[in-house]
């Protein structure tokens, strides 16, 4: 990202002498125009010719952007002669766009709210677990329900990253998280609404030992812990396994708790068992966990962005995991999983905030514009946008001020899901 981003140059080329390689901006609202963006790369005719039907006499430019001098004669003739029909038929593309967009935002809307209630539970977790017990299972348990009920019988669910206001620091944003990816692959890996359960019940208790671990430990840095406090943390295993047994659990639930750690190569704890004796469900949960844990560390200078876990997972960590696991893994959230911050092929900034699941290079992105106000950021499904693609996946701490401020990189990342078809929306 480069200062030009944040503060574009004062440069103006006059309506007449556009052309394909300037890297023009439109000081117009987004929504008085056919164009996908407020700035771009003028890469055609038609689109000068759109450009000029707009009215303005000139239009700001960054010459570090084009690759055409603004000097160079311009065969103007050869523009003008371009019919206008096309221009209509990019508004009607524009106000499609505008319709899908505003869906796109009472869908995240009311997903927020299903967040928040369903975070409320995890959140009074510790202190209704124990005092009422038969109230917080049945009360999970319709909550798993719905869950595997989207993710097993419904055609199609998107994941999506929330916002800040889906909930506070307190809530159980990790819990959530494994259990929610958890059924996405669910459903990937073919299971039995069953097994669903058991899987999503297990992933959203498998810290429940942790409730033992005096906060001064749990919210020290993991760096600072001595001997003792870290194995006293590690205990938080055979803690959860025994709360679990008070509670009367089912078998592979209490099996999840107990090897959520287990690492496929033997390297996890507290057994330090291998794969084969590492059950399916609780590979999955041990996986997922993992990757929300290098994702949501206790540590925010230390968090990966989506894009660099799955990454790192893959490339240097693949002998921890079920092979097939991490490869659906890797299949369900996309190459750049919700939360990660990306570079357009137009050089726009963007951060995608819900999966594709037929096509995952084509995600929905949220696109940072100084020319937008922040709560009226253009979110752009790319599965509907040709000329749009992910050029890379770059880092939180590489964007420049105002563009981190405006995006608002999650400290932590939390999933939640739409059951809602992609073909349902707007226009789509």
């Amino acid at each position: 990202m480069t200062s030009n981003d944040s503060a574009p140059p004062l440069n103006f080329v006059a309506s007449d002498a556009l052309r394909v390689g300037l890297y023009i901006f439109l000081d117009i609202p987004w929504f008085r125009h056919s164009f996908t963006l407020n700035s771009f790369k003028i890469s055609s005719a038609q689109q000068i010719c759109e450009l000029q039907a707009l009215g303005k006499t000139r239009f700001r430019f960054d010459p570090d952007r084009s690759t055409a001098p603004v000097s160079d004669p311009v065969d103007t003739p050869q523009v003008v002669a371009v019919v206008s029909p096309p221009v209509d038929v990019a508004r009607v593309e524009k106000v499609a766009r505008i319709q899908r967009l505003t869906e796109q935002r009472k869908d995240l809307a009311k997903i927020e709210k299903s967040f928040a209630k369903a975070s409320s539970v995890m959140r009074n977790l510790n202190k209704n677990l124990l005092l009422h017990p038969q109230e917080f299972l049945a009360e999970m348990d319709h909550m798993v329900d719905e869950m595997v009920d989207v993710f097993l019988k419904r055609p199609e669910v998107t994941l999506q990253v929330l916002g800040e206001n889906a909930g506070g620091e307190d809530i159980y944003y990790h819990g959530l998280n494994v259990s929610v990816l958890c059924l996405m692959l669910a459903k990937e890996l073919g299971l039995s609404p069953e097994q669903a359960r058991l899987l999503g019940t297990g992933a959203l208790l498998h810290d429940i030992g942790l409730s033992e671990i005096p906060d001064k430990v749990l919210r020290k840095h993991p760096d600072q812990y001595t001997k003792p406090e870290r194995e006293l943390r590690a205990l938080h295993v055979e803690y959860g396994v025994n709360l679990g047994t008070k509670l009367a659990l089912p078998q592979e639930v209490l099996t999840i708790i107990a090897q959520h750690h287990e690492l496929a190569d033997g390297s996890g704890y507290p057994v330090g068992t291998s794969l084969e004796h590492i059950t399916p469900l609780a590979r999955i949960v041990s996986m997922v966990n993992y990757y929300d844990n290098l994702c949501n560390p206790l540590d925010y200078a230390s968090a990966m962005t989506p894009h660099e876990a799955l990454s790192f997972m893959y490339a240097q960590r693949r002998s921890k995991f079920d092979p097939n696991m991490l490869q659906m893994l890797v299949h369900s959230l996309g190459v750049y999983p919700p939360g990660s911050i990306v570079k357009l092929s137009n050089e726009a900034i963007a951060m995608v905030v819900s999966v594709n699941p037929k096509k995952a290079l084509r995600p929905w992105v949220l696109v940072y514009d100084s020319s937008v106000p922040k709560d009226e950021a253009i979110m752009l499904d790319l599965e509907m946008e040709p000329t749009l693609h992910i050029r890379q996946a770059i880092r939180h701490d590489t964007l420049q001020p105002a563009v981190h401020a405006y995006l608002c990189p999650r400290k932590r990342v939390t999933y939640f899901f739409d059951g809602k078809p992609r073909n349902e929306t707007a226009g789509g």
